[in-house]
């Protein structure tokens, strides 16, 4: 998914993308994401007067990941907004303003995979859940508390007055 500038400023209809994106390389890290399905990528590329480029679109797919409570497994469908504008400076580095929502890139061409991936990364849920009352895994034993309570001993004591549990023993 390249936008290059030129060609793009010389056309009169804005350029459009309709692709599958594999993110499997940006989630490799993820412990808590067990498999990752190709993104589709609807996204709209237009030049402004005043020589930036608008990039509106959406970020459609699917993954696999385990709940962060009881670990099964959870299929999750995210539907990303994307938009990103982008401004072609010979030195990005000299411009860079932390007001400004522009993406400043040096050359005449860019790449939006990697936006793409930061998008997907960044709108993943953060603790995902297979239900809001999922009780989770018991720290004790690993019971499942879904599926049934265990036999731990759940009281819990101030560390500070630990020693004293066993005082009247």
């Amino acid at each position: 998914m390249l936008i290059q500038f030129r060609k793009l400023t010389t056309s009169d209809q804005p350029l459009q993308f309709h692709q599958t994106v594999d993110v499997n390389d940006a989630a490799q890290g993820r412990k808590d994401i067990v498999a990752v399905q190709p993104l589709q990528v609807d996204l709209k590329v237009t030049p402004s007067v005043s020589g930036t480029v608008d990039v509106r679109g959406s970020l459609q797919g699917g993954l696999e990941m385990r709940c962060s409570r009881c670990l099964k497994p959870i299929i999750e469908h995210v539907d990303i907004p994307f938009h990103e504008v982008f401004q072609p400076v010979e030195d990005p580095e000299a411009v860079q303003d932390e007001d400004d929502d522009t993406t400043y890139v040096q050359g005449e061409s860019v790449d939006l995979a990697p936006y793409v991936e930061e998008a997907f990364l960044l709108h993943l849920p953060l603790a995902p859940v297979c239900d809001t009352d999922c009780k989770g895994l018991c720290p004790n034993c690993g019971q499942d508390l879904n599926e049934g309570s265990c036999n731990c001993d759940t009281e819990v004591i101030d560390p500070r007055l630990a020693g004293l549990k066993d005082f009247f023993k």
